[in-house]
């Protein structure tokens, strides 16, 4: 059987994938597979920025403080070490790819510094940013070195599948697992094809389209994840799905996120009556970590029936700096008619980070030999129960960095091993393809209503029995209908969504962003540590 060989084997075109591709593009020939075009990723939503030591009166020990606290006990602090004390070397090689933040004139001598702004959670002004669209701003520089680079290769419209382990070649190996490469659906073509690779890299991202309301984008169905999962991988901490406190509510927008930095800057959550609230629930008010903002708007929803909170900036009086610093929201507001320099802005809390997945340790390493994952699919122990905000950015390159360390110094592997040919089921039929549309909206629904920012355990077993027969149903569409896009994607978020509630079934308190109205209190307060929630396929 024929199959495609590299040497590093990518999956995923965001940030971390990116990252990982150019340090990596000095070690041999790079190939990144991407199931649609390389520009979709949630990398390029992210508006607020990356957080880095930049300032005189901020440093390294109060960063790590900060993360620490956000992750509610459950970080490794060796991993927060590791990637916050590397933050300004991570700035440089960006700014050598390329990337320009923003700067602000200093008025005491007269000379250009970065222009740091604050997130909810943070102590100091210490997110690096472009305008209100850094993530995308980071994405486009770092693509555009990534297609100057002679040897790497991106393939797009190709959809991972399935990894392929020696054990599935070789049923009597008794030696550990090990991941020899990958199977790939070619969307336009329909043919599956296996690749192989000395290293294989998960930089697939997260999990928000499980739920019905996401600042995600569409193809956010735990991919990655899914497959390291099947493979035997561990995952960790899935239950902890950050709520991003502010995503626009309008019922022609469903996933624009508004930046935690408008918070920064001053804005101020408020009610229907405009009313600020959020002293009520934390001394930091408005500026509380983000599963502390989360569940507070979502207080205030079911106390008053509302169905949003209102954020405010109108108060600042400026409304130029508000049209320079937040460009694209501004603009996204007024398609709207909300202009917000002098009308409140509509939101609601939404899905938008997936702090646990495959566990790993600081450089990406898995369970599986020559399986890493980087980035959103990685559980490193960085973002605890609760991730810090603009900690997320950060983490992709610096794993990207920790992973080439890891791997400069290992010999690349010899490809022995013929894969297996790829079973082509032919049956199709369009009417039961809208049936898998109904499934994926009921996982969502499920999702959402059982498993969201407050849960309680009837809540989450009742979650876990629909799933149960939904993943039934879906198992068999995959093995016996014609291979598609739609089929893969629901496989995933069914796989992910039972992954999740398994993890939420595991906790028996509430700590971070899980919070659980039959174990309200933490571990932490009753003097005990807490432990992660651990789940692997049972073969």
């Amino acid at each position: 059987m024929s199959y495609i060989k590299t040497d590093f084997l990518v999956v995923g075109s965001g940030l971390a994938g990116l990252a990982a591709a150019l340090k990596l593009s000095a070690l041999g020939d790079v190939l990144i597979l991407t199931k649609e075009k390389v520009q979709n990723a949630n990398s390029t939503w992210a508006q607020g920025g990356i957080a880095a030591v930049f300032s005189g009166e901020d440093s390294f020990e109060a960063h790590i403080q900060d993360t620490l606290i956000a992750g509610a006990g459950l970080c490794n602090e060796n991993t927060v070490e590791n990637i916050i004390s590397q933050a300004p070397e991570r700035i440089k090689d960006l700014i050598n790819w390329g990337v320009q933040f923003d700067h602000k004139k200093n008025p005491q001598d007269d000379h250009f510094e970065m222009d740091l702004t604050k997130e909810g959670g943070h102590s100091f002004r210490r997110i690096l940013h472009y305008e209100d669209q850094t993530g995308k701003h980071i994405h486009q520089r770092l693509l555009q070195r990534v297609l100057q680079t002679p040897n790497i290769k991106i393939m797009e419209d190709t959809f991972a599948i399935d990894l392929i382990l020696n054990k599935q070649l070789n049923v009597w190996d008794m030696n550990p697992s090990e991941c020899l490469g990958l199977y790939a659906l070619n969307n336009k073509t329909g043919f599956v094809e296996p690749y192989l690779a000395s290293q294989v890299i998960l930089a697939t991202g997260g999990s928000g389209k499980v739920y019905k309301y996401t600042t995600n984008w569409s193809g956010a169905t735990g991919d990655g994840i899914a497959m390291a999962y099947r493979a035997g991988a561990r995952l960790a901490n899935l239950e902890f799905m950050q709520f991003h406190p502010t995503c626009l509510y309008h019922k022609d927008s469903r996933n624009f996120l508004i930046s935690e930095a408008l918070r920064g800057e001053g804005g101020e959550l408020i009610d229907s009556q405009g009313v600020p609230f959020m002293k009520k629930y934390h001394k930091l008010g408005s500026l509380a970590p983000r599963d502390i903002v989360a569940r507070s708007i979502d207080a205030e929803m079911k106390r008053s029936g509302a169905p949003c909170v209102y954020l405010d900036m109108t108060h600042l009086n400026d409304g130029e700096f508000l049209k320079q610093r937040f460009p694209s929201i501004y603009q996204k507001c007024l398609e709207f008619q909300i202009d917000l320099t002098t009308s409140p802005i509509p939101v609601v809390p939404a899905a938008h980070y997936l702090c646990g997945g495959v566990v790993t340790d600081v450089s990406g390493r898995t369970d599986i030999k020559c399986l890493w994952a980087i980035g959103e699919a990685a559980c490193t122990g960085l973002h605890g129960a609760n991730r810090l905000a603009s900690n997320s950015l950060l983490e992709c390159v610096a794993m990207a960095e920790n992973l080439f360390l890891q791997l400069k110094n290992e010999n690349k592997r010899e490809h022995l091993a013929t894969p297996n040919p790829w079973f082509y089921p032919q049956k199709t039929d369009d009417d039961e393809m809208i049936v898998i549309h109904h499934m994926w909206n009921e996982i969502r629904e499920i999702m959402w209503n059982y498993v969201g920012i407050v849960r309680s355990n009837k809540r989450l077993l009742r979650a876990q029995s629909r799933l149960k027969n939904i993943m039934s149903e879906v198992k068999e569409y995959y093995s016996h209908f014609k291979i598609h896009k739609d089929i893969i994607e629901l496989r995933n978020i069914a796989t992910v969504a039972q992954a999740i509630v398994e993890c939420a079934l595991k906790r028996d308190d509430s700590i971070g962003i899980h919070y659980n109205l039959d174990s309200p209190e933490s571990k932490i307060t009753q003097g005990l540590t807490p432990k992660n929630s651990v789940v692997y396929r049972k073969y």
